[in-house]
């Protein structure tokens, strides 16, 4: 398949793995099954057709409400869909149909998911985070992004970081600072992306949080305890690393992966 096709196919996909990550996003965190009921509206409760319930068009035919009782859908739904498309297009132009093609699209799912839910819960679901973990070093051990070293180290690293953060915050501040289910998801992106990885990811995480959080404090919107979903950083930081992970390391002396 020519590689203009090959995106195409990807981006279609695409549409419809968004479809599945909106119930993913909606359901996991209210501990409700991802499988059963069907998909429904969530203010009637009435089963969605299939008709109505094509990524993109049916959002757009139905003008974002529900066939039956009107009641509005957000546009987070066709906005997820269309960015899980664009992502596996992405993914299938810099990676092809390979071994870290498959596990780029893996993290990359999980990684929309779960910045998603930290963005709207605040949570960072293990059911999501542990599995994750699990398969970015089986995917290193039969050429993944990186190496199986890498990818333990960068696991190790990914959880030991966070963690001494939290310790150190706690101790000078007597506050959490972070949640453990960041220390996961570090953990989790350093399997996949290995422990170079895990260092960009939490550098650029952490310099997009403290820039939002200044921005919120001299909008006077936010203090300088306010709580942001540093989740939601991590994730799109490491989404930013499985892309442009070359030039970054360059920029940070650290070499070639």
């Amino acid at each position: 398949m020519a590689e203009p096709e090959l995106i195409a196919v990807a981006a279609a996909y695409g549409l419809v793995l968004g479809s599945f990550l909106n119930v993913v996003v909606y359901r996991v965190p209210r501990q409700m099954s991802v499988l059963r009921p069907r998909s429904h509206c969530p203010a009637c409760g009435a089963t969605i057709r299939w008709f109505d319930n094509i990524p993109v068009l049916s959002w757009l035919l139905l003008r974002g409400r529900c066939r039956r009782c009107k009641a509005a859908v957000s546009v987070r739904y066709p906005l997820v869909e269309l960015a899980t498309s664009l992502l596996l297009a992405g993914i299938a132009a810099r990676f092809g149909v390979s071994v870290a093609g498959a596990a780029a699209l893996v993290l990359g799912a999980l990684l929309l998911a779960l910045a998603l839910i930290d963005l709207e819960h605040y949570l960072l679901p293990d059911v999501l985070t542990l599995p994750g973990i699990v398969a970015g070093l089986l995917f290193s051990l039969v050429g993944g992004l990186v190496p199986v070293r890498d990818a333990l180290i960068g696991a190790a690293l990914g959880a030991a970081l966070p963690y001494a953060v939290i310790v150190l915050y706690r101790l000078v501040r007597g506050v959490e600072g972070m949640g453990l289910g960041d220390v996961k998801l570090l953990a989790m992106i350093g399997a996949f992306l290995g422990w170079q990885g895990a260092l960009l990811t939490l550098c650029l995480g952490a310099c997009a949080g403290a820039v939002v959080g200044i921005g919120l404090v001299l909008a006077g919107r936010g203090k300088a305890d306010t709580e942001l979903p540093f989740g939601s950083f991590l994730a799109t930081a490491a989404l930013v690393v499985l892309f442009a992970r070359a030039p970054l390391l360059a920029l940070f002396g650290w070499g070639r992966w």
